[in-house]
Order: structure tokens, then sequence, then C-alpha cells
């Protein structure tokens, strides 16, 4: 199938008894077991089944599947999917169960703060650095391929910066020596790209953005597409996994060790609801896109506008590839400025119909001023280094109707700039 129809129908039939075709939601925390035996052979992995929620739970499976089914790797069809509570919980995750203290972090510059927070911060105090480079050419990252580097990191699309990195020419350089490439898709979820195909080992991506995409519940996940092979990989207990699980080393010491003792796992409920998101993650992305591709072209236009970055525009440098990796497709995110803070912070106050809020991928419209918010407790210095200027707006373009969208704008622009005046004035 392809991933339109996957989202709809991957990792689920219709119950044989009932004929419900939704997933229940197997709100439960444990699960009960007749003898003694079937329970301690399910423990040992000699039998199938789920004993604690923290490990598995039947509705997160369907999604995990779901997922699973919707991603690709250069060998086939993706490995596996573990679903998680966040998406800083399946880039946590991640490298938790690839890194040790004394490793580094190859990143790309320019991407989301709370993703550097993690790197620098919290992996920082465990013996884990992190150095960056500019993801725009592969070459950069080659450079700076280090002894100890045991990962690299990009995201598809730079948020903040909104660029589009070298996926396919990184992941040359990454497998030269060995190395797996993660590449968090949340900008562009499976029915855009399917970044396997262009050489990403594993895959993580926020749920809570568009695969849910009305900013009711918070998750994340990670998939491996089968592209690395651990058993002659970096890392020495997943080599010895490997001998056992194979393809599935990675997966199996994530769910049995890692996943299961760092307990980042997403309750029931908030697995049935990305599966409710899924079976519209197609058209709503349709709608998500051309959306932003109208708003950033008028804003463009726009006299009292100083600049806009969205792949989808032939003046951005990473139009070609949106073209060639997403299909045109280049997400629903952009930033554009209006000259100074005072203004952005102005237009903000001044929308009718946008909210003000954090998020991104929900259905309404979502603007947000990211030097106050998210990199609040950044340096101006370090703000300028990931691409954040005091100007600078962040928009997650909704799916209601673009004129309605564009007349709150322009409405906001004029209220924070004095344009609808001046042009009065000059008639």
């Amino acid at each position: 199938m392809k991933p339109r129809t996957q989202a709809i129908h991957g990792g689920h039939t219709a119950d044989p008894v009932t004929g419900a075709t939704a997933v229940p939601v197997y709100q439960t925390a444990a699960y009960a077991y007749g003898t003694a035996e079937e329970l301690a052979d399910v423990f040992a992995g000699r039998a199938p089944g789920d004993v604690y929620s923290r490990i598995s739970n039947p509705t997160t499976q369907a999604l995990e599947k779901r997922l699973a089914d919707l991603e690709a790797g250069q060998k086939g069809p993706a490995t596996g999917c573990i679903a998680t509570a966040s998406g800083m919980a399946a880039i946590t995750a991640t490298m938790m169960g690839l890194l040790r203290s004394g490793d580094e972090i190859l990143s790309a510059n320019g991407i989301f703060g709370g993703t550097i927070s993690l790197f620098s911060n919290t992996l920082g105090r465990f013996g884990v650095t992190t150095t960056y480079a500019n993801a725009d050419k592969a070459d950069s990252f080659g450079k700076r391929i280090g002894e100890r580097t045991k990962v690299i990191f990009l995201e598809s699309i730079g948020n903040p910066r909104m660029n589009v990195p070298d996926i396919e020419g990184i992941a040359h350089a990454a497998h030269e020596r060995n190395i797996p490439l993660v590449v968090d898709t949340t900008l562009t979820p499976p029915t855009i790209v399917q970044s396997g195909l262009l050489g990403a080992d594993i895959v993580v991506f926020s749920t809570s953005k568009y695969i849910n995409g009305h900013g009711t519940a918070i998750g994340g996940a990670l998939v491996d597409t089968g592209n690395y092979d651990w058993g002659r990989g970096l890392f020495p207990d997943l080599r010895q996994t490997a001998l056992r699980l194979g393809r599935f080393a990675f997966l199996g010491h994530l769910r049995k060790v890692i996943y299961r003792d760092l307990g980042g796992c997403p309750a029931p409920m908030n697995s049935f609801l990305m599966l409710q998101g899924l079976e519209t993650l197609g058209p709503r992305m349709d709608l998500h896109c051309s959306n932003a591709q109208r708003l950033a072209s008028e804003l463009s236009r726009h006299p009292e506008i100083s600049w806009v970055n969205y792949p989808g525009l032939n003046s951005s440098p990473y139009n070609d590839r949106a073209q060639r990796w997403f299909g045109g497709s280049a997400g629903g995110v952009l930033t554009f400025s209006l000259g100074t803070r005072q203004r952005a912070m102005a237009f903000v106050n001044a929308l009718r119909l946008a909210k003000n809020m954090t998020n991104i991928g929900d259905a309404k419209t979502l603007v947000l001023h990211p030097a106050t918010t998210i990199y609040q407790e950044y340096t101006d210095e370090d703000r300028k280094a990931v691409g954040v200027h005091d100007d600078m707006l962040r928009v997650s373009v909704g799916i209601e109707d673009i004129d309605d969208i564009i007349e709150d704008f322009e409405q906001a622009i004029a209220a924070a700039t004095g344009f609808a005046t001046a042009v009065k004035e000059a008639t």
C-alpha cells in the first residue's frame, strides 16, 4: 500500500468478534495470565505477550505497526517502531540506546531548542559531547567526524532555520565511517518523505504535531529503517544482541532495557488519538503545505516584510531539495520578519484568528516569537548561531481557509507597522 493508504489501514484489521474497525483503547496497566508458567515464558521471551503497559500495550502496538508500515529503508520495509511519551522521549531513548560516556554526537546546527538542550545540558552531564556542523553541505560533516563520533543527527527541515539538509550526502558521509544517521522528520511526516529511502538509519518524530494534528495529545516515536547493520556496527553491546536478534537488535535493546528503564511510554489513550490523526494525515498535509506556500508567497511580496524563510519559495536556496525529496511539499512551517522585535510582538498581539502558542502541526494556525519563548534562555550569540533573531516570527500554518489566514495576517501587519495608515495618507 502507498503511504496514504497505510496511514488508514496499517497495523490493524477489523475485530473478528465484533467487526469493529477502530483500534480499541486498552486502558490497563498490566495483564493477567492463567498460570505462573505462562507469565514466566512471556517475561523470558519464550512466548509473545504483554505484561506491563510501560513496556508494551496493544493500542500502542497498533500505532507502532502503522508507523513502521509508513516508513521504509533502502533495503526494504522498516524493521519496526517504538512509540514514546513525546518526541523528546524518542530522541532521548535513541541516544541513550547508542551512546556511552565519552562518545560524541555530530549534529546539524539550527535545530529545535529542546533537542539542543537535551544534547548539551542533559546528555552532557553524562559525558556525551555534541559538535555542530552546517547541514547545507555534506563535506562540512565529513570534515568534523572524529574518532569519538558515534551518531549523526539531522532534522529533515531545520526548526527554526528552515533549511533542508543534504540528507543523501550526509548519509553517505556517515555510512563511509559506519556511523548511524538519525533524522528528525517532525516537519515532514512520512506521507511527505520516507527518510530511510534517503539514507536515514533511525527516524524520530514528535507525533504530537502533524500526526496527531489537533493538539490533543503528546507523543513521539522512533523507527529503525533497516538500513544499519547492527551486527557490524560501532556498538559492542548491540553486536552481541544482534547474535540473538539479528536486524531487531537495536529495537530489542531499547524495548528490553532503555525504553523499559526510562519509562517514557505513551498512555494508551494518547496512542489511540495518534491513530485517529494518522487516518487524515495525507490530505491534512496537502492543505498545510499548500496554505504555507500561499502565505509565504503573499508575505514575500508585502512591502513591510523584511524576509521570509520557506523552502517552497523559488527564492529559497533549499527549493531544489524540497522539490526533489519532498515532492514539492515544503512543509507547513515558515519564518518571517517585520524588521524589529517591537513590530514582531505587536503583530502577535494584533492577531485575531491565529493563536500565540508553542506547538506546531495543529489544525489551527499558530504564531510564536522564538527569541522570547523557546530560546529565551539563550544568549544573543547562541540564538544567532541557531538562526533565531529578535525580529523572527515562526508560523505553523493551519488548515483554515487560506483567505482567512491571509486577512488575519494583513490586519496584524497593518496594526504592527502602521502600514494601512501610511497607504491612506499617501492616497
